[in-house]
């Protein structure tokens, strides 16, 4: 008896070890299962929400992506009575994203026509993926589409605009965009882009835009796209008036050079290895220039979002008894000792006035007072905001009498005349920029030309909105 119980024994031992390394193949083969590649448990992905706009015409994209690779898909419509098959595909190779082109299946597939006059349809797009999850058949996605069909484009009205715009000037429009579905919509003249301040009421628009002066041709166009991709183009009505600006040829002597550009050379540590006289005046006339006016246009292209009842301006005077010294637009050449021997150019983008030294500086209509520092050839530079994206500023100051951040009311005396930074005589740069664009500031000083091309065109759009 007791040689079975030792055999026995040894037969229960036995029995338990096989049921361990069993019980760690299983545990190591799980493992393997769970953390291998092979077996990855995510299910492909594709890039389309719950609910999309289809305006039929263009070709929905989907795109399908999975980490393991994809096995195949299959895409179908439905109209809500009859359903088609419209793309499906076994896929070779080992391929982890695939885009699909799904055009509306306009002609019968497979004897079956949907119907055209459908409203609503349903997209199911069914696919798989290589994994050896799920028993070797792979992670499965189900997904469902709602579409709504829209082939409608929106609505652009434009209310009423300037008459005309002059090359280098200003125009203001005021228009209405429409669209159930509305995804975005943008006003582009000369090249540039210009936000459009919400007007009034939801759905209305004012925008002031601007002709290049260093540019010939001009359009003004506004664009509206719909969440169904359907888009409208509306070309603003504007008469172009051409205009011809100045070409000046400057000497640049050796005192101009080892005065004040030296002394601006100096203030900038990145430009103090630069030794030459030429190679002065091209790093002050030209890199600083363009450094000093990209923050300029960075500043002016800020526009509120916030809805507005009016906007009103008067014509800008900011310097008492002056006297025009330099143009708008005038294009410089600088050439050192003959004149075949051009060493620089640049374009001047104000207007210079002078009267006495230290004269008073003068804001002629409210705003934001949004800059307070010297900014390189500008020198001493206080900047305002007035609304619906149209800036001033002022050159060249002694004394700024400003802070930035505050609202300046019309009169107040913001800076004095100076002769900081790239100026030989005591004067005021005055510019004005509409959205990061430099425009005639002569335009803006007349009173006529704002009655005309700004109030009458607000009374005319007023008159539509309020419905008077």
């Amino acid at each position: 008896m007791s040689y079975r119980r030792r055999r026995g024994y040894g037969r229960d031992r036995g029995s338990n070890s096989l049921w361990i390394i069993i019980l760690i193949a299983l545990i190591a083969g799980g493992a393997f299962v769970y953390t291998s590649k092979s077996f990855e448990r995510n299910a492909p992905t594709v890039n389309l929400p719950d609910f999309i706009y289809w305006n039929r015409k263009d070709p929905l994209l989907i795109k399908l992506s999975d980490d393991s690779g994809l096995k195949d898909y299959q895409v179908k419509i439905n109209d809500g009575k009859k359903e088609i098959i419209v793309a499906n595909e076994v896929i070779l190779g080992n391929v982890k994203e695939k885009t699909i082109e799904i055009e509306y299946p306009k002609k019968a597939i497979n004897g079956v026509v949907l119907d055209p006059k459908a409203t609503k349809l349903q997209l199911t797009i069914d696919a798989r993926d290589k994994s050896n999850w799920n028993f070797f058949q792979g992670n499965k996605l189900h997904k469902v589409v709602n579409i709504k069909v829209d082939y409608k484009r929106p609505d652009i009205n434009i209310l009423a605009n300037s008459y005309s715009i002059t090359r280098g000037g200003s125009a203001l429009v005021v228009f209405q965009v429409k669209d159930e579905a509305l995804k975005s919509f943008f006003v582009e003249a000369g090249g540039n882009f210009f936000k459009a301040v919400p007007y009034k009421k939801e759905g209305y628009y004012a925008t002031l835009i601007a002709w290049p002066f260093n540019k010939e041709n001009f359009t003004a166009n506004i664009t509206a796209e719909d969440m169904a991709g359907n888009k409208r183009i509306a070309n603003i009505p504007l008469y172009l008036l051409s205009k011809r600006y100045k070409t000046s040829w400057i000497r640049a002597t050796d005192k101009f050079i080892d005065g004040k550009i030296s002394d601006l050379i100096a203030s900038e540590p990145k430009f103090s290895t630069i030794e030459g006289r030429l190679d002065k005046l091209k790093a002050i006339n030209e890199t600083m220039r363009l450094e000093n006016e990209e923050f300029i246009h960075n500043l002016s292209k800020v526009v509120s979002d916030e809805m507005i009842e009016s906007w009103k301006i008067k014509r800008f005077y900011p310097l008492k008894n002056a006297a025009k010294v330099a143009s708008f637009g005038d294009h410089r050449h600088y050439y050192y000792q003959d004149k075949s021997n051009e060493v620089s150019e640049s374009y001047h983008v104000g207007l210079d006035m002078a009267s006495t030294k230290m004269a008073n500086i003068v804001s002629s209509n409210p705003g934001v007072v949004v800059n307070d520092e010297s900014n390189g050839i500008y020198g001493n530079m206080p900047m305002i905001d007035h609304g619906l994206g149209l800036y001033t500023l002022y050159g060249h100051c002694s004394t700024i009498l400003v802070r930035k951040g505050d609202h300046v009311n019309a009169g107040t005396v913001i800076a004095k005349t100076g002769r900081t930074g790239l100026a030989l005589g005591d004067h005021l740069h005055f510019g004005i920029l509409v959205q990061g664009v430099e425009v005639r500031p002569e335009e803006w000083m007349d009173s006529k030309w704002i009655r005309d091309n700004i109030d009458k065109v607000f009374k005319e759009a007023d008159k539509i909105i309020d419905g008077k």
